[in-house]
């Protein structure tokens, strides 16, 4: 079964309530017991998501032509097991209430419960109304509220049209597609405690990690230049909004820098050593703004050899900056040591 840090379980066989603090190896959990505030090492077989638990043990009335809050407790019998791996991308519409306990409509996310981010591009289609566009960076083990489907809206036959680029170190992979035609009949059946959210939703999968991209497949900034909208993301007080990425600008973004004077000046006047570190600093610091905006993993600073002091440099501004993680100038089979590699 999956779990993530937070998720609150209870012991299968005591029944006591707790959270997971962490996640241990050999598909073992760490959980602070909520009556004594211990945390103990368990199998996760062992536990159970305090929503499914609730689900085998109480019986919940359903009220015929609308769905409450109880139908979207999955029975015993449908319990949705985990293989304790990501499952990938998937949709997810999550139910909210009025005030008698019925659904009025469904807030719509994007999960990836991967260790990879994807950029994304998805057209939502309605019969009744104009068509939808949403593009953005769905990072790795995120959820990303995309908008809100009223409840009446289920009978209109919403079309999710969905496309995907998963983010490499290199760039971009080629594109995956895929569609999801939400029928009410069939939708209300797909009722799973959705990853990350750890809590029963209406689920649809969509993109599996071990997919192999098809290499003929459209690439990533042929469509955007044909295709990509920016479009704002719906606000949401539960979450924290993640800041919408440009797709066009990062699927031209070039993952390394070259500071060598020649490259930054086509033609120049005879500069000092001083004016020749201004202006290589001045190009490496808007570069560096632009990488940590579009959310790049890894770039390489290309500085070259010399005595030293434009790699020191660089290093000094590289280590105030709260975005990086770590920076190493290493051997590289492409660089030599006359570059540096920043990680985010």
């Amino acid at each position: 079964m999956l779990f993530s840090v937070g998720a609150k379980i209870r012991l299968k066989h005591t029944g006591d309530k707790g959270e997971v603090t962490e996640l241990l190896e050999h598909d073992m959990l760490n959980v602070r017991i909520q009556s004594d505030g211990m945390e103990i090492p368990v199998f996760a077989e062992d536990v159970i998501l305090e929503e499914e638990y609730v689900a085998t043990n109480i019986k919940h009335p359903v009220i015929v032509g609308k769905q409450t809050r109880s139908s979207l407790v999955p029975a015993a019998s449908k319990k949705i097991e985990y293989s304790g791996k990501s499952v990938g991308v998937q949709l997810a519409f999550d139910p909210d209430y009025d005030s008698e306990g019925n659904v009025s409509k469904y807030k719509v996310f994007l999960l990836n419960d991967t260790a990879y981010d994807y950029l994304f591009s998805l057209k939502l289609q309605r019969s009744s109304t104009v068509p939808k566009s949403f593009n953005g960076r769905l990072e790795a083990t995120s959820v990303y509220l995309l908008d809100e489907v009223l409840y009446d809206h289920l009978n209109d036959s919403p079309t999710f049209n969905i496309e995907c680029w998963q983010i490499t170190t290199a760039g971009t992979e080629g594109k995956q597609t895929q569609t999801v035609k939400v029928k009410a009949k069939q939708f209300f059946k797909k009722i799973a405690v959705a990853p990350l959210l750890n809590r029963p939703v209406h689920l649809y999968f969509l993109f599996d990690p071990a997919n192999q991209v098809d290499d003929n497949q459209e690439d990533l900034k042929t469509y955007t230049k044909n295709n990509v909208r920016i479009n704002k993301q719906t606000e949401n007080p539960e979450f924290v909004a993640h800041e919408e990425n440009d797709v066009y600008e990062y699927a031209n973004f070039s993952h390394e820098i070259d500071l060598h004077i020649d490259s930054i000046l086509e033609s120049r006047r005879k500069m000092n050593s001083a004016e020749t570190m201004r202006v290589q600093l001045e190009y490496f610091d808007k570069y560096m703004e632009d990488a940590i905006r579009l959310g790049v993993p890894r770039v390489f600073v290309i500085h070259g050899l010399g005595k030293g002091r434009l790699r020191n440099e660089i290093a000094s501004r590289l280590i105030q900056m709260p975005e990086v993680k770590t920076f190493k100038n290493e051997y590289h089979p492409n660089y030599g040591f006359g570059a540096t590699e920043v990680i985010f």
